[in-house]
């Protein structure tokens, strides 16, 4: 709850990539809020009312992904909107004209959403969304450390920077 209202705050690229993550943390637990307690709040070094806090924030979630039928996969809405308002900033960026370092960037990187998305089953998936895809993949073969050849590394590198200057835009932006 803490980290991620700080990454909210500071990076809400690295935001997105905590929350999918952590939706995957709360179904391996199988959304039952005593396994999140007992592995993730009881550990902390948290006073009581912050661990009474989390338990609340990570309740809210558990409900939210029954509710939203995202007890198996998928992002909640509320992860779905801010994904939508990056992809909308994105394209703004690219309509902008101003934004010449973004558009360089994003044309760097434009070969591997190309490739990424050609080798997705979401065809419909904003271009934004493919580079959050790759991104998560990449940590989750990091996770399981798993190799990643030199080109998928490459692509993740120019992704990644693309990312961060969307991520600094959105940053501006909230301030």
């Amino acid at each position: 709850m803490f980290i991620a209202e700080q990454k909210k705050k500071e990076n809400i690229a690295e935001y997105m990539l905590y929350m999918w993550q952590l939706e995957d943390i709360l179904r391996a637990y199988e959304l039952d809020i005593d396994k999140v307690q007992q592995v993730l709040i009881d550990p902390t070094n948290y006073s009581t009312e912050k661990k009474e806090d989390a338990r609340k924030w990570y309740l809210q979630l558990i409900e939210m992904m029954k509710q939203e039928g995202k007890e198996k996969e998928g992002h909640l809405e509320v992860n779905n909107i801010i994904l939508s308002q990056l992809s909308d900033l994105h394209l703004s960026l690219l309509k902008d004209g101003i934004e010449n370092e973004y558009s360089e960037t994003y044309f760097k990187t434009l070969p591997f959403i190309v490739e990424l998305r050609g080798k997705s089953n979401v065809k419909d998936a904003s271009e934004i969304e493919v580079c959050f895809t790759a991104l998560y993949g990449y940590l989750l073969l990091k996770l399981q450390k798993k190799e990643v050849s030199t080109n998928t590394a490459s692509a993740i590198s120019q992704i990644s920077s693309l990312l961060r200057l969307l991520s600094d835009k959105y940053k501006s932006l909230s301030n």
